[in-house]
Order: C-alpha cells, then structure tokens, then sequence
C-alpha cells in the first residue's frame, strides 16, 4: 500500500450501532404511525424530555449509571470472549448487600459507610460470578448456562432473605429496612454522584485494557484462545479475573441504585437493569467508553418512556420495543458485513472492534 495512502480506517464500530439505532427507530415510527401518532411528535417529546433541560439530563443520568456499570460487566467479559448473561443476578446480589451494610452498620462518618456500602456490593456481585468462572475455567460448563441458572437461584434467594431475616419490621411489604443517612449517596452538581463513578471506572477499565499486560491478556484470550495459551498466557486465570471484573462491576450496579436512589433493597426495583446492560455492551460495541453515550441514549429512553405515554398517547411498551429492534439490528450480521469488505465472524464473542 502506498504510504501516501495511510491506513484504511474503519468506521462500522460507530456506523453499525448509529444505522441500528435509525432502523429501530423507523420500525418503531412506523408502529406509532400506526397508532394514530405522529411518530415526529412522539420522538420530539422522547429527546426534549430525556435532554432537554437540566432537570431532564440529571433523571437521564440517574437512570444511565446503573447502565454504564452492568454495560461494562457484559463488556468486560465479552473482550475475554465470555457472555455474560448473569449481570442481572450480580447487579440484585451487589444492591442487597451494600443495602445490609447500609442498615446494619450504624454511627459511620459518610466518607467510611458509603465506600464500605460499595464495597460489600463489588464483593458479593463478584461472588455470584465466581461460580460461573470456575465452573468455566477448570470444568468447562458453558458461561451462558450457568450464569441463566444463577439469575434464577439469585432472584429467588433476594426474595427469600428479603420476606424473612432482612425484611423490615412490622412492614407488609417485601423490602429491607431504609439505609442510614450515612450510607446515601449525595448528589455532586446536581448530578448522581453514582453517574461520576460510572464515568471514573469506565476510563480506568478502558485504561487497563488499552496499556497493560493484563487488558493485552484478556484481549489475546477474547480473540484466540488457542494462540493466547501458546503464547504463555493462563487461559483458566484469565477467564476468572474477567468473570471476577464483570461480576464485581454488575455488584457496584446495584450498589449504586440502592445507596443513591432507592434508599433500601426491593427486589421488584432493579427488574432488567442488567439486560439491559447486554443492550448498552453490544450497542457500545463492548468499549468500556463505548458503553457510556449507549446507557445514555437508553437511559433517556427509560426516562422519558412515561411521557411519551401521557402527552401523545404512545403505547407504554414502546421503549422495551425499541430497545429489543436495537439490540436486534447491532447484532444482525447482515449490518456487519454491509459495512466490511471481507468476510467476517460477527459472533457476540470475537473480534470486537477497539
């Protein structure tokens, strides 16, 4: 190639995920036409709601940044070739602990409970995960199955703790006992400060992957793990760090809604905030910076969902809608492929674009 030339630059990393998100939107204009809608009046209000003031980009924020963090535990994994379909289980285990630690330790300063809050949250979603992983490293059971089957034993479990041992007293609802004061995440600028945190992980983990041996490990193993284990590095250990990641990210998720938001556990509240973090990962083309305009975008989808339902009359399920027609078309391989000049395995867990 003529060096006068340069380097032919790819752009489907972004152009794959913008094209995903218009045909969704499409499809999904033309299901509000259908209604009787006028599918630019419904999306104006959609986008002005979610973006349109600074009180609209807060709630927006607030509902991206447990997207962020359960978007990179799913990203995280899929670099190390791995699927991680147990965010959701992760993400419950992480908010009902750092929920225990905010009720149950009493007279901390903030700087102390908060941290320590977020900490029991990291550790017992990464608890959940290290099932899955040793499962994967030394017995080979497919990570897909075994993290299905710990959402289900997860939720269940979240449920059983929360009507009985932690349940709050004298309350007919299923819940834990509110937070201490100490334990609440404060806003920072009018924002989540959980949002800040987000952000701040999002670039150390991008950091990570981009200059060290072990972001170069979890790289070389996502791609080949064949040619990874030739070339000296631990298949079984990198599979474990990455499931340890992913599910300690997932754990800080909910974590973050509980102390910021919610105040105590309930198991109802944090329904799909990890499968959602499956769309924000495929959509930001598993980019630990990729993931955050995603949750962004579906954040404002989630928050301005209601509007769009009482000022135009859009069907309530019209956001799940577009969220499924979004993370159908970003996984299309047809979509790929129109935007490549050779023939390329698009499959969910190789070759993802930097």
């Amino acid at each position: 190639m003529d060096a006068k030339q340069g380097k032919k630059i790819d752009f489907s990393p972004i152009l794959v995920p913008l094209l995903s998100i218009l045909v969704a939107l499409a499809f999904g204009g033309i299901l509000i036409f259908i209604q009787g809608i006028n599918p630019l009046a419904a999306y104006r209000v959609l986008f002005t709601t979610a973006f349109g003031s600074f009180d609209g980009i807060a709630i927006t924020l607030a509902k991206a940044t447990p997207l962020i963090l359960s978007g990179l535990a799913v990203a995280i994994c899929l670099r190390a070739g791995l699927f991680n379909i147990g965010a959701q289980g992760q993400l419950i285990s992480g908010a009902l602990a750092s929920a225990w630690a905010g009720y149950t330790f009493v007279g901390l300063p903030a700087l102390v409970h908060i941290p320590l809050a977020l900490i029991f949250g990291a550790f017992f979603g990464a608890l959940v995960a290290l099932v899955a992983a040793v499962l994967k490293a030394y017995r080979g059971v497919h990570e897909v199955i075994t993290t299905i089957m710990l959402n289900s034993i997860v939720i269940a479990l979240s449920d059983y703790l929360t009507s009985n041992p932690f349940k709050e007293p004298d309350q007919p609802l299923t819940r834990t006992p509110k937070i201490q004061e100490s334990a609440r995440m404060p806003d920072l600028l009018g924002l989540p400060l959980g949002f800040f945190l987000a952000i701040g992980l999002s670039i150390t983990l991008w950091w990570i992957m981009r200059n060290t041996t072990t972001g170069f490990s979890i790289e070389t193993i996502g791609r080949n793990k064949n040619a990874g284990w030739y070339a000296g590095i631990s298949v079984k250990k990198t599979i474990m760090l990455s499931m340890l990641i992913g599910g300690a990210v997932a754990g800080v998720a909910g974590a973050v809604e509980t102390l910021s938001i919610i105040g105590r556990f309930e198991p109802a509240f944090n329904a799909g905030l990890g499968f959602d973090g499956i769309t924000v990962a495929l959509l930001g083309r598993a980019n630990p910076l990729g993931v955050i305009p995603a949750a962004i975008l579906i954040g404002g989808m989630r928050a301005s969902g209601s509007t769009m339902q009482f000022e135009v009359g859009v069907a309530p399920e019209l956001v799940d809608l577009l969220l499924a027609l979004i993370l159908f078309f970003v996984t299309a391989p047809l979509l790929a492929k129109f935007f490549k000049n050779r023939k390329e395995n698009v499959a969910m867990t190789s070759g993802w674009s930097n």
